[in-house]
Formats: C-alpha cells, structure tokens, sequence
C-alpha cells in the first residue's frame, strides 16, 4: 500500500544494503567486467570516496557545534545516500533530540524505516510513526502510519476483531487531528470508509444482522464525512449516492439533488458546502507560493482569527495544527496557540501536551516554560515530572534574566500553592521553597543588582520563611543577605523595617533604622529614611526612643538641606570626574588659578607684586598673545602657559585685612556658600577664601572672611564656637601686622635660646594670622631661630651664585639690614 515514492525509496535502500552486505568470497567468480562497466565503477568509486570524505568533515562539524541545523539536513542526505543504516539512524536520533524534526523529516525517516521492516521490528517503526505525530499532527504521516499498521501489524491482519478495533481506534485518533484539514482531510475519511468496507467484505453474507451493522456504521462514516467543510464534498455526495445504489437505495445519483437524502444529512451537508465556501479564499491565500514567508504568516494569522470569531475549538486548533507544522519555530505563534488552549480547554493532556511541543520547538522563550509548569499544577502532575520540566528550562538560554525570574517565582508558586492545598497527595518539605530561593539568588543577584526585581524576591522569599517556614531568624538573615549586596536600595531597607514593625519588634526596627539613617540614597531618599525614623518613633515607640532619633536625625537632616540648598544654587556641578582631575592639578597651575592661596611660595608673591604695578587705575596691561613677550617691567612672560589668562589677564585682589576674620576648626565639607548662610543673608561678607593643602588640594579646615566694615566682622566673631556642620568653629579677627611683629621678634640672642619664649604660645593660637598677611603682601620676614617650619623658602635656581658687593658699596651693618625689613 506504498505509494511510488515509497515504493523508490525502498528499492534503493535495499538495493545498496545488498550490495555491502551479501558479497560471498566462496561463490564463483564472475566474467570480467567489460570496458564500459570498468567507466561506470570508476566513476562510482570517485563518488563514493567524495561522499564519505565529506560525511567525515560534516562529521566534524558537528562534533564541534551540535546544533548546527543545516550540518545535520546534509548529513542525514549524505547516509541516506551511501545506504549507511546504523550511522543514519544515529544522526537522526542525534538531531531529534536537539531538535523538533519537520513533519517531511519524520516522513522520510519513517518510510526507510518502515521499508525495512519485519514483523519483529513492528513496535519499533510504531514508536516511530507516534513520535513523529507528537510533534506535528501531519496528514501525510497519519495516511503513511495507517497503512503501516494496515499492512505489517500481525494483529490487524486478516481483520481480526481485535485489530479492526485497533483500526478503528487509530483512525477515530485520526479524524479531530488531521480529518479537519480542508485541502487534505478527504484522505483521512476515504482511508477510514475503505478499512469499514474491508471489514464488510469479510462478513457472511449470510449474516444479515451483523452486514446490515456494519453497512450502518459505514453510512455513518459518509454522513460524518459530508458535514465537514472539505474540499471536493460534490465527489464525496456522488461516492455517497453511488454506495447507497449499491445498496438497493437510488439517491439519484446523477445530480446534486438532496431531496432523497435525509433531512438531517442534507442540512449539515449544506451548512458544509457553505462553511467551505467561506473559507476557500483563506485556502487560496496560505496556499498561493508567491507569497513570501511574512505573507503566508499573515495569511495563516487571519485564517485562524477568522476560525476563532465561528467559535468551534475543533477547527481553530485544526487550523492551529496546520499553522505550527509551517512555522514550527515561530514563538508568537506557539505562545498564540497555547494560551488559546489554557483559555478554552483549561485541564487535560491536549494542553500538557500543546506546551511539551511548544518548548521543544522554541526552548528560548521563557514565557513559555513558566506557562507549562502551570499546565503541569492544574493537571495535577506529580512533583517529579514537575521539578524535572523546571530543570530542564533552566538548561536553555533566554534573551533576559528576567525570564529566570519568572521560572523561579513560577516555581515557588506552585510549590506553596501544594504545599498548603489540602486536597495535595505528596507531603512537600518547605526545604524545597528555600532551595529554589537560594539558587534564584544566588544565579540573579550578580545580574539583577539593585533591581525592583530582585527586592521582590528577596521580599517574597523572607515573607514565606515566616508565615511557612515559621523561621524568624532565617526571615532576618535574608534581608541582611539582600541589604550586604544591595544596601543602596531605600525600599530594601523599607521592607525590612515594615516586617519587623508588623510583628511589634519595635526595638529591632529602630535598630534598622540606626543602621541606615546616615546612608546615602538617591533622590530625596536620605531625608526620607531620616523623616521615617521620626514618624515610626511618633507612632511605635517611647519619648527616650524618639528624643534619640531627634538627636540623631536633625544634624543629619539639617546637613542634607544644606548640601542641597548649595546644590540648587550651583548652576553645572562638575562630574567626579572633573573632580579628579582638577584635584591632580599640579601645584603650579593651582597657584594660576588661585593667586591668594596659602601655599605659594615668595618668589611666586614677588611675581605677582610686580604684576600689580602694572595695574592702572585697577585695570591690568594687555599682554600680547605671543610666546615670550616682554611684559613693561621687563620681564619675560611665556604667554602660551596659560591660554585663558592670555585672553583674560588675572587681576589678584589684594586684601587689606582691615576687617577679615580668621576662620578655624571647619568641617572640610563647608563651602563658600555654606559658610555665607552660616554669617546671614546679611552679614556683609565681602568675600571668602577656603585654604586647602598645597599636595592634595583638599580643605584644610581653615578659611578667611572678609567683611564689608567692622561691625559685620564683630558680628561674625560673636559666633566664635557655634556649631557648624557638626563642629565647633573658632572666629578671631586676623591681625597679620602683630603676628608679623611677634614673629620677627622670636630671634635668637647668641646663645641658640628663644628671646621670648612666650610668644610662641601666643603664636600657636592664631598661627595663619600673620603669616598669611605676609604671604598676601609679599613682604619678606627674617627668618632667625629654630622655629622657621612656617616659613616659605626662596629656593633658589640651580647655578646661582651670590653676586659680589660692587667695590664701591659700602658693606650695611646688622642693624641696617634689620631696619630693611622691619620698613613698612
């Protein structure tokens, strides 16, 4: 009952078996080939040597990359080519495991295999035809394995009672998964009408009773038939009316009159006619070759949603069917189907089974494992095929971590939704919830940091652990797990405080709190966690807990407000790593920017002391943009060391002092504008200067304030040891002329002994005072005794030498060289 194709297949199969497997080295030898049959064996051999060098290179390929889809297709050819049977069946074993063979591989596999079949090996092509038909209900396949089992099956042949109930069985399987089929459904019910009339010929005609039942259940097969919308049902009602004359039965076969057929039979077979009518475009359209691949997908997409608006679940899956045997990859496609299933079937292996088929075919979308194991819980699957499903979708690669996620919560779900279900017949340890949530941690949380997702979790899991697990501690220690890797998440920490409060621990919640209310958050997030500790005290705790929490949290609160009031008030923040890099400077180029800074040295103040002769009327000279110019002091100015000054020159302030505060103690996190608001929006604060360390360039805790006249600046010192930015600041009006004075007076008197050893002490306490009045102004100090440490030095160049006193000039006397200096 093979076709030709079969019949072609088989022959040279078998032909080349027996020619590599029935040579006989004891037989007689044969006539030496002719001249022509030498050609044709040459040309066979260099075929067969080409074939088998290029299975060893396919054979390699595959080795190194198994899932390469085209390798396996030419490799399969290739043996089947050289009749290599063991080898073909390995390789396609090989492929069907990786992946879901079309239904013409699984055509073609099963008719070399059923070629060669015995009645030993029945079973076997049997399993053969049910795998193929488990992964794609084809038309084609079902006709092929019905006449398999209609010609090899011991127990069908002869038409034995329990073969023809074995037959029928096979093809009442047959009908719902292919007979539906408009273009190709007829082979189904035809092959069905011939196996019954089979049987009717080997009943005893003798036998009335048992022909008349049999004739029955035939007429029935044909009024089945003519009601389902199938192409060519004119033919099927002229089979039908010539069937019914052989009967004795004239139903004027000649025309398409149904008026002596049935009422019942003629109604539904016109309700046929026009169903088939309405969908012989859609058949046109999938049908049309033109088309490409996108528009044949559209074509089905339409067809099917034109199924579903006639609401007959039969034939939307048919058409489903039909659809997923095209695109058996096409993951939208798959996931439409499947979905339509949970929605109408709910329960039952058709769904179970939809979704193995699904996963098979497209194992990257995770989405659609997640929706098996959920089949899987309402078809009341045990926990072993349950937990082996959920392994096995671990094992597959999805474009996001998310999809894990959902595998894992998925999971979990299912695991509490059985664990406390009492109509559950397996005792489910909670050690199997704690497992999937540790594993899920432990492979996302390096992925999924800092993520919402992830703090779901975390949340879910810690939540079980309580109300399950009954577990309060191992509640606990998966918060401080998630907060050690995580701790930057205010709603982490939120969460964790809310489990606490709701179980009235309020002194392990405030200890949370303690935890975090000086962690930085995003947003407005630190202030927030800062507010929420006060609110939880005002609502859940004691005074003593909440004069606690008001000690702790204003400081912080009135830090943050600041530190965002100058936020708001700095038009472009620099990026840290601007920061960075202007943190790198070198000196050099710091002391350019910021004339007026501590650090400079003297030769720098003598340059910048000439500089300011230049200034007339307080506007400075142009100098020339270009290299080594001659500035009008004479000296020689590399003008490309600074571009921007070029452009601009700077114009150093100089700062009399007069009434300029000396600011100590400052929190190296206070800035101009810090300190300004500290004064009062009216403290007269002409200017502020923040010193910072000549290396580094950090704040030194040290600044100056100048002031607009003397009662601002009297103001400004009445504040001398308020606190700031949580420190006790020091205020003195700076008077560099005194420490300059104490400071030239701490000389030696000849013996190496300090001439007033007292003054040093009055030094320490407002050491920058004078010092930098003498480095603002440039005037040079003696430097005489031990006590030189805050002492610029004038390094002098390599190669200088003291110029010798002119002959004519007279030698000054100690004394005259201390006048020198001491000259205002």
């Amino acid at each position: 009952m093979m076709d030709d194709d079969t019949e072609l297949v088989v022959s040279s199969i078998d032909q080349k078996m027996d020619d590599a497997s029935t040579e006989n080295p004891a037989a007689p030898r044969a006539d030496p080939p002719s001249s022509d049959d030498s050609g044709e064996s040459d040309s066979d051999s260099e075929d067969e040597a080409e074939s088998n060098q290029l299975i060893q290179t396919l054979e390699s390929d595959l080795s190194a990359n198994p899932y390469n889809y085209d390798a396996y297709i030419q490799y399969i050819k290739l043996l089947r080519k050289t009749a290599n049977l063991e080898k073909l069946r390995q390789a396609r074993e090989a492929m069907s495991a990786i992946f879901p063979l079309s239904p013409s591989l699984w055509l073609e596999w099963a008719r070399d295999e059923a070629s060669l079949a015995s009645s030993e090996n029945v079973p076997e092509v049997v399993m053969l035809y049910e795998r193929g038909l488990s992964d794609y209900q084809s038309v084609s396949l079902w006709c092929d394995y019905l006449s398999f089992i209609l010609e090899f099956d011991p127990s069908v042949r002869g038409y034995p009672s329990e073969g023809i109930s074995k037959m029928r069985s096979l093809f009442e399987r047959a009908i719902p998964a292919a007979g539906f089929h408009v273009t190709e459904g007829n082979r189904i019910w035809e092959g069905y009408r011939e196996f019954e009339q089979g049987v009717l010929a080997t009943i005893d005609e003798a036998d009335l009773e048992e022909r008349n039942k049999q004739i029955q259940r035939i007429r029935s097969i044909f009024h089945r038939h003519l009601s389902v919308p199938l192409e060519n049902l004119s033919s099927t009602l002229i089979a039908y009316k010539a069937w019914e004359l052989e009967q004795g039965t004239d139903l004027d076969i000649g025309s398409d009159d149904l008026s002596k057929v049935s009422h019942q039979v003629a109604a539904a077979n016109k309700k046929a006619q026009q169903m088939y009518s309405e969908r012989a475009h859609l058949e046109e359209h999938i049908s049309n070759k033109d088309l490409s691949d996108t528009e044949k997908f559209q074509e089905f997409m339409n067809y099917i949603k034109f199924e579903k608006t006639s609401g007959d679940p039969t034939r939307v899956q048919a058409i489903y069917e039909r659809a997923v045997a095209e695109y058996p990859v096409s993951s939208d496609l798959w996931i439409d189907y499947t979905m339509y299933l949970d929605k109408t079937l709910k329960v039952g292996k058709a769904i179970t089974h939809a979704y193995s088929r699904a996963t098979r075919s497209c194992p990257w979308i995770g989405d659609l494992w997640a929706r098996y194991l959920l089949a899987l819980e309402r078809g009341s699957a045990s926990e072993k095929e349950i937990y082996a499903i959920f392994e096995k979708s671990l094992q597959c690669t999805f474009s996001s971590f998310e999809e894990y996620l959902d595998l894992y919560l998925t999971r979990v779900d299912g695991l509490r939704r059985r664990m406390l279900s009492t109509r559950m017949v397996e005792a489910l340890d909670y050690s199997l919830i704690k497992e999937t949530f540790q594993q899920a941690s432990d492979y996302l949380t390096p992925h999924m940091q800092n993520t919402d997702s992830l703090l779901h979790l975390h949340a879910y899991w810690a939540n079980l652990e309580l109300n399950i697990g009954k577990d309060l501690a191992g509640a606990r220690g998966v918060w401080d797990s998630f907060l050690k890797k995580s701790g930057g998440m205010l709603a982490a920490w939120h969460a964790y405080i809310d489990m606490e409060v709701h179980l009235g621990h309020i002194k392990e919640a405030r200890s949370i709190f303690r935890r975090c209310y000086t962690r930085k958050f995003d947003g407005t997030g630190s202030e927030d966690i800062c507010k929420g500790w006060l609110r939880f005290e005002r609502e859940h705790g004691d005074l003593e807990g909440f004069d606690l929490a008001v000690q702790k949290v204003m400081p912080r609160l009135e830090e943050l407000q600041l530190i965002r009031l100058q936020q708001e008030s700095t038009p472009g923040k620099p990026s840290a790593g601007l920061k960075e890099h202007n943190s790198q400077k070198s000196a050099g180029e710091k002391r350019k920017a910021e004339p007026n800074v501590e650090e400079e040295s003297l030769a720098k103040r003598q340059k910048r002391k000439g500089q300011k002769e230049m200034d007339v009327g307080g506007q400075s000279a142009t100098v020339p943009n270009k290299k080594n110019v001659k500035a009008e002091n004479g000296k020689t100015v590399d003008s490309n060391k600074e571009e921007t000054e070029d452009a601009k020159p700077l114009k150093p302030k100089i700062y009399t002092d007069e009434c300029t505060a000396f600011i100590s103690n400052l929190s190296v996190k206070a800035q101009e504008e810090d300190i300004r608001k500290f004064f009062g929006d009216d403290g007269g604060v002409d200017s502020i200067r923040i010193l910072h360390h000549k290396d580094t360039g950090k704040p030194r805790g040290l600044a100056y304030a100048d002031f607009v006249d003397d009662e601002h600046l009297a103001a400004a010192i009445a504040k001398n040891r308020k606190i700031f930015f949580g420190k006790k600041i020091s205020i003195a009006r700076s008077n560099p002329k005194k420490g300059k004075k104490e400071f030239t007076r701490r000389g030696n008197d000849g013996s190496g002994n300090s001439k007033e050893p007292s003054l040093i002490s009055e030094k320490a306490k407002a050491p920058l005072g004078g010092e930098m009045e003498d480095e603002r102004q440039g005037n040079e100090v003696e430097v005489r005794g031990k006590n030189t440490f805050t002492v610029p030095r004038q390094v002098k160049p390599l190669g200088y030498t003291t110029p010798k006193p002119s002959a004519d000039e007279t030698p000054k006397s100690n004394d005259e060289f201390r006048n020198m200096f001491l000259k205002k």
